[in-house]
């Protein structure tokens, strides 16, 4: 008889999980030399593009002197050899020190670190946002397929990878913003609420602290911001979502599943929709990752005070401390998602090994 399902319900052994342990760990030592020459290549690179800052900010401050100019690059480390630069770079990384930002003359780690919720709190309603939506239509159009809600779920998923995120958020402040008046533009809480900040989310924030109009405000305004950097992610997922159900429905467990008489519903979720997670969990972990580091021109958009729009800044003032600590932050979350995903990879589907 036909395994049904062919892998659920399935008693790990400790040595298994044992197994498993050591090669996470091994993982995640993997990772200390991959952020290493991501700190290097970052380094270079920096060094190599066009543009100066110390020159950059003594043209905006005016008329200075050659020893004003010579100070300043004293200060930022500038008059050193770009070897010598990079060993006392990665000597302060080995402890922890990401340097100072020349721009708003405070530590990296800190400027990340005060930004770094706002990020989060914008990445996690996008990607749950984009999981709500997607795995939903993509199941019941692969349930319903060829039928007129199949090709309209379809048609909206194509139409969600083309928009490009500027032009929808554009979009969606003119409708909602300027021409109905229902959400606001940008900010992320209106100015006023009184709102005490414990983790920084400040949806979670409002919550525990029975903060009704913040948790209100804080809705409103994450609202755009969410379906604008979500949308891309759900067309994705709902695509991926449709076709791996599609194969998995046809195959002979599922067939055996219905054989037996279980309600329809039964099939399809709980024997189907498990084993056609799979590509889904890879797309999500990828997605994760852009969502945290790709979410650059969605913040600038929005005025959302994230990770993201302080990189556009830094960006343009040559603010090289900075750069290199949001890259290395966005490399790292990277792998984090990568990682995550191959564990939950051998969850999901036991016969799959790290």
């Amino acid at each position: 008889m036909l395994p049904f399902p062919p892998y659920s319900n399935r008693i790990v052994p400790k040595g298994v999980i044992l197994i498993k342990a050591v090669k996470i760990l091994e993982r995640v030592i993997i990772t200390v030399p991959i952020m290493l020459g991501v700190a290097i290549i970052v380094f270079v690179f920096m060094r190599l593009t066009p543009g100066d800052p110390v020159d950059l900010m003594m043209g905006q401050a005016g008329n200075v002197t050659e020893r004003e100019i010579q100070v300043l690059r004293e200060e930022f480390d500038l008059d050193k050899p770009i070897p010598v630069q990079l060993v006392n770079f990665l000597a302060g990384l080995l402890k922890g020190d990401l340097g100072n930002s020349f721009s708003q003359r405070k530590p990296v780690r800190n400027l990340i670190i005060d930004t770094l919720p706002a990020t989060i709190e914008l990445a996690l309603a996008a990607m749950l946002f984009a999981i709500l939506t997607a795995i939903p239509i993509g199941v019941i159009s692969a349930v319903k397929q060829y039928s007129a809600l199949d090709r309209l779920s379809m048609a909206g998923a194509f139409l969600g990878i083309s928009m490009p995120a500027f032009w929808l958020g554009i979009v969606l402040i003119i409708v909602f913003s300027v021409k109905l008046q229902i959400l606001p533009p940008f900010g992320r809480i209106a100015y006023g609420l009184g709102l005490k900040h414990i983790t920084g989310l400040y949806v979670v924030d409002s919550l525990l602290t029975g903060n009704w109009p913040a948790l209100k405000s804080s809705l409103q305004q994450l609202i755009l911001p969410t379906v604008t950097l979500g949308a891309t992610m759900a067309a994705i997922v709902a695509r991926v979502t449709r076709s791996s159900m599609l194969e998995v429905l046809r195959a002979d467990y599922v067939m055996l599943a219905r054989a037996k008489g279980l309600a329809e519903w039964a099939v399809v979720v709980k024997h189907a929709l498990r084993n056609a997670l799979i590509p889904t969990v890879t797309v999500v972990g990828i997605e994760t990752g852009v969502l945290l580091g790709g979410n650059m021109i969605v913040e600038t958009i929005f005025g959302w005070p994230g990770i993201g729009r302080l990189t556009v800044e830094a960006i343009f003032a040559r603010d090289f401390p900075l750069i290199q600590g949001v890259v290395m932050f966005y490399a790292f979350t990277f792998v984090i998602a990568n990682l995550i995903v191959d564990i939950l990879y051998t969850f999901i589907n036991p016969k799959i090994s790290l």
